[in-house]
């Protein structure tokens, strides 16, 4: 429901750094790009494959009545009315928050975060989605306010040797003619590692076992499909494996392509059988932003699962950059126009997902509310992340929250 065709993101900041791909837009051009050895599924089975013991904790876009659609049923059952109390007439409202691609930008949305706790305004969400550097603070803003903190301290802290490192100049170009990526993300795989970690992993169940969903979207290129992933269903498992796999899907919601590897999942046709592997990028590729991903029926919500009562759905979007820019002369280079092209196109793809969110809401008789940083702020960093920018990101989240009532509750375009 919320997808959109592929797209590439990129900040502002990061386009700056984007430059070199210019020279990999060149090598594709005239074939001259190599190729890493891998295991990917036959092509026709490019769909079939399950994680090995969690096959139900997934869904592939636009394909209601999934096994996740059956999980949201059961989630009605499980809930607690001290999370969502009915009304006088029985029906439950359920508030929603979809948190945005953005990179550094994420700091917006952290510190937005912050201001709305300090309101004692946010609710208790039934549902948060998260692709790209919303995937990052997605589990942390599902948790609530006791991780308010800890996404202050990733989103003002972190330099961009924390998230990626870049060669020589020699082993960039080697990279563009044989490798994946430009860069390497062992630093944010190390930073994943830190603070996901079995505590958080516990939190999470704990509200999944309450009635609560937390998705996460990654981009399967193999097929290539937008996916949704039950990171609840995936962390109340008791699989050992579970808390390596929460931490993947993270990885690969952020892994930008081009400039950040690709993550590769091992997957099996039949259980025990050979195992494949499969490709993930950046969410962002499939969706800027969803609710849902199409995976399951508005009306299971509206009819909560056909248990009885009725539900209502009160949508909440952060994004996490500008959707309207300052305009800033191109110069006349490959590069420019390339890194500019990209970053229009990910602007375009968030007005899609906006407008579709806000068809979705209107379709089923919910509110939607959406936030974005206001075109008059100077998004410029001396790095892709930079602490300076990110704390005056941040600061400016904050104060929005706090100041009364920020929200566009038209779609964009009818918006002041």
């Amino acid at each position: 429901m919320e997808c959109n065709v592929p797209s590439f993101p990129a900040s502002a900041r990061f386009s700056r750094w984007l430059k070199p791909t210019a020279l990999a837009l060149l090598c594709m051009l005239l074939g001259a790009c190599g190729s890493l050895p891998r295991n990917a599924l036959p092509a026709q089975a490019a769909l079939e494959g399950k994680i090995p013991g969690l096959p139900d904790v997934r869904g592939w876009a636009l394909q209601a009545g999934s096994t996740l659609e059956q999980d949201l049923v059961r989630s009605f059952a499980q809930e607690s009315p001290l999370d969502f109390p009915p009304d006088a007439s029985g029906t439950v409202s359920y508030a929603h928050l979809a948190l945005s691609g953005g990179g550094a930008n994420g700091a917006f949305g952290a510190g937005f975060l912050s201001g709305w706790t300090a309101t004692g305004t946010r609710p208790t969400f039934k549902i948060v989605t998260g692709v790209s550097t919303g995937a990052l603070m997605a589990p942390f803003a599902f948790i609530g306010p006791p991780y308010d903190q800890a996404l202050r301290d990733f989103y003002t802290t972190t330099r961009s040797s924390d998230i990626f490192l870049l060669g020589s100049t020699f082993g960039l170009l080697w990279q563009l003619m044989a490798g994946e990526a430009l860069a390497d993300t062992r630093p944010l795989q190390a930073m994943v590692v830190r603070h996901v970690d079995e505590q958080l992993l516990l939190r999470v169940a704990e509200a999944h076992r309450r009635g609560r969903r937390l998705y996460i979207g990654t981009a399967y290129l193999d097929a290539p499909r937008f996916v949704v992933w039950n990171m609840g269903l995936i962390a109340s498992s008791g699989h050992p494996d579970a808390l390596a796999l929460f931490r993947k899907v993270m990885l690969a919601s952020a892994s930008i392509p081009v400039a950040f590897p690709p993550v590769f999942f091992d997957v099996e046709l039949t259980p025990g059988g050979p195992r494949y592997d499969e490709m993930h990028v950046d969410g962002g590729v499939g969706a800027r932003v969803f609710l849902h991903g199409g995976v399951f029926r508005g009306s299971v919500i509206r009819e909560r699962g056909g248990l009885g009562g009725a539900g209502r759905e009160d949508i909440f979007v952060i994004h996490n950059g500008q959707l309207v820019p300052q305009p800033e002369p191109v110069p006349r280079s490959l590069a420019s126009i390339a890194a500019r092209s990209i970053d229009a196109s990910g602007r375009t793809a968030v007005l899609g997902d906006l407008l579709r969110i806000n068809a979705y809401a209107q379709r089923e008789g919910g509110s939607f509310r959406w936030i974005t940083i206001p075109r008059d702020v100077n998004m410029a960093g001396e790095e892709v992340f930079d602490p300076a920018q990110m704390q005056k990101l941040y600061d400016l989240g904050l104060r929005m929250a706090t100041s009364g009532e920020p929200w566009f509750t038209q779609p964009p375009g009818q918006s002041p």
